[in-house]
């Protein structure tokens, strides 16, 4: 046989040519029952509108009696009960890399700023162990906030963790936006 017709050979045997498709059963809120093959929590379907034509994704998020419950990741235009479901058999991945920096992505790691693809290092999972705290390197040098009043009384380290809590309308995305402004940090991400 051919060294050229063997390759095709090798990709037919990695095929799997049955798909286990499951069914959307019922939606309530942004809460999708399905029925299907065995899924794990985390895991990524893709649901199939109704007109075939689009589909979106979705996580699975728990079960209950013997069905799925699915959080989209996208619009639910067109899906409604009976649209098709297909597990990936993976987690949610997002990009990394330093071909990421200076892009602007949507909340699932997509460009949005018409630059055009990523090309990523890796791709790592979303839900992943927390770093060992005990392993992380001291806090050695302040970090400057450009705003003063943090500066001098809340002062943060480069490498430092924070939190910003706050009711809603008080200035919080303000704050963030200014110590990304003025901040003298190499990098910031924004969420």
């Amino acid at each position: 046989m051919p060294a050229d017709t063997q390759k095709f050979f090798d990709k037919l045997e990695k095929i799997d040519p049955v798909r286990n498709m499951g069914r959307v059963e019922q939606l309530i809120g942004l809460v999708m029952e399905a029925t299907g093959p065995a899924t794990s929590v985390g895991e990524i379907c893709e649901i199939f509108a109704a007109n075939g034509k689009s589909s979106i994704m979705a996580e699975v998020v728990g079960f209950r009696n013997q069905r799925m419950l699915l959080m989209p990741l996208g619009e639910l235009q067109g899906i409604g009960p009976g649209s098709l479901l297909l597990p990936t058999g993976k987690d949610f991945m997002v990009p990394t890399g330093m071909s990421l920096k200076g892009r602007v992505l949507d909340g699932l790691g997509r460009p949005i700023d018409g630059l055009g693809a990523l090309v990523p290092e890796a791709f790592v999972p979303v839900h992943r162990e927390p770093p060992d705290p005990m392993t992380r390197s001291r806090i050695k040098r302040a970090l400057s906030s450009g705003i003063r009043a943090i500066d001098g009384l809340l002062t943060m380290g480069s490498g430092q963790r924070i939190g910003i809590f706050a009711g809603s309308g008080v200035g919080k995305s303000t704050l963030m936006g200014m110590v990304a402004r003025d901040s003298s940090a190499d990098v910031n991400v924004s969420p």
